[in-house]
């Protein structure tokens, strides 16, 4: 189960992922697969959701 911190950082990664700054809540997203890290030609790394993250915010969407 995802936290209240973990749930709003995903939902900022499927958002704003470029407004996102080093969050601890990335590294348990990243190892539950619902996000990855997307390495830029600049060099910059950014964080995507990954299919598993959009099926978990798509579904809590639908509970709401």
């Amino acid at each position: 189960m995802l936290s209240a911190h973990e749930f709003a950082t995903l939902m900022l990664v499927k958002d704003a992922a470029d407004q996102i700054i080093d969050r601890h809540e990335l590294d348990t997203l990243l190892e539950r697969q619902l996000i990855a890290m997307e390495q830029l030609v600049s060099g910059a790394r950014l964080p995507r959701i990954t299919e598993d993250g959009d099926l978990l915010l798509r579904a809590v969407r639908r509970v709401h």
